[in-house]
């Protein structure tokens, strides 16, 4: 059995409380340390867990919690941005992706550690750490200190926590595309939108687009904007949401339905995420008595539809290591083996669609060729999905080095 008695998590956001809720299950005493002063009510937009972090969330008993705050998607249609389909994926039987807002989930997570005696405290940012042979110290920057046997940061794709472990690790980098999401009070009509269960991604002549149809009827939609400069969420946050959206409408303005969802779109709904980053391969996920996980260790873009989902499945699997593996080195190197190939093939391949989606009318055009013979082909939803969405953890099962 591992020596861990105790641990800090830096991070309050998914896999923090994730984290502790498995590490307090593996009998593991965790506390978080989130560095802003308040929970994220409110903040962030709408997206998805999928049926391998929904399974994940189980073992924690969370499962039924987040199947209540979330919309079942089990089909992704793609379009032209003529409006025209080329092509359908079913996903898995009885195996859909939820959709919800980013801040729900965050509630849930926090009310159920909460619940399950975890200490969460706010307005801890960390500068520093103090590493002995018997444990370590966190410094946050309102002069506090706090000790434990090990540090998880758990502190997103700007992790304090991965440049004290690598002051080389890589920091995050733009994709091309400038992200922005909201409601529209249009109604798509026909029988493609008839079912709640279906998600549409249209390449448009010029930007990507999604839309569905939420719980309360309206469409919910997002655009990727392909931008050459990265702005942060507080500069594109500068821009007021009315020339955003007049933006939107104008690069969008040959493509069906996205024009007549963002005609009837308001602007005071506007949810503006600026620029939309990946993480490159990060050399070191641990040192010493840290190491890294969630975001912080591997961000795929949103692309991947996986970046809760690879998180959730990290922490669960950093406690089943911390549980069974006798030494820190032990644990950790045993942890990285079984994540890091399979986070960095979802990642791979989230990269591949960026670029389509930044293709522009030209690449738009060679898609609308291409696409159908790919969905005739090699784009089978047990090809796709079987893997990556079909992936369990065996809580049970001994870890062994």
């Amino acid at each position: 059995m591992a020596q861990v008695k105790t641990a800090l998590v830096i991070g309050g956001g998914i896999a923090g409380p994730v984290a502790a809720l498995a590490l307090a299950k593996a009998g593991i005493e965790a506390s978080v340390y989130e560095a802003y002063e308040g929970r994220a009510d409110g903040v962030g937009g709408v997206f998805m867990v999928a049926p391998n972090g929904l399974d994940a969330l189980r073992i924690i008993g969370l499962d039924e919690a987040v199947q209540a705050i979330g919309q079942p998607i089990q089909r992704m249609v793609m379009e032209y941005g003529s409006g025209k389909q080329s092509g359908e994926f079913a996903g898995l039987p009885g195996l859909p992706s939820l959709a919800m807002w980013r801040a729900d989930l965050h509630r849930v997570l926090h009310e159920h550690a909460v619940a399950q005696g975890i200490r969460i405290e706010h307005g801890k940012r960390l500068i520093g750490v103090d590493e002995t042979g018997s444990g370590i110290t966190a410094r946050f920057a309102d002069g506090s200190t706090a000790s434990a046997d090990v540090l998880i940061g758990a502190d997103g794709i700007r992790s304090t926590v991965r440049t004290l472990i690598d002051a080389d690790a890589p920091s995050p980098k733009y994709v091309g595309l400038l992200g922005f999401g909201g409601l529209g009070d249009h109604v798509v009509e026909g029988a493609a939108l008839a079912r709640p269960d279906a998600m549409h991604f249209a390449f448009g002549k010029r930007a990507f687009f999604g839309y569905w149809t939420g719980p309360d009827g309206r469409t919910m939609w997002f655009s990727n904007l392909p931008h050459r400069q990265p702005m942060t969420m507080a500069q594109a946050r500068e821009v007021p949401p009315a020339d955003w959206l007049r933006r939107l409408r104008e690069i969008h303005a040959d493509d069906v339905p996205a024009h007549q969802v963002l005609q009837q779109a308001n602007a005071d709904e506007l949810l503006v995420v600026g620029s939309l980053e990946i993480l490159p391969k990060v050399p070191h996920w641990h040192r010493g008595r840290m190491v890294l996980v969630g975001d912080a260790a591997h961000a795929p873009s949103s692309s991947s539809g996986q970046g809760a989902s690879l998180s959730i499945e990290s922490a669960i699997q950093l406690a089943r290591c911390l549980r069974d593996l006798p030494d820190l080195p032990t644990a950790f190197t045993v942890y990285e083996r079984l994540r890091r190939d399979r986070v960095e093939k979802i990642a791979a391949n989230a990269a591949k669609n960026n670029r389509q989606k930044a293709f522009g009318p030209v690449g738009s055009t060679l898609m609308s060729v291409l696409m159908p013979i790919a969905m005739k082909t090699f784009l089978k939803p047990e090809k796709m999905f079987g893997p990556v969405h079909g992936y369990r953890i065996d809580w049970n099962a001994t870890v062994t080095p």
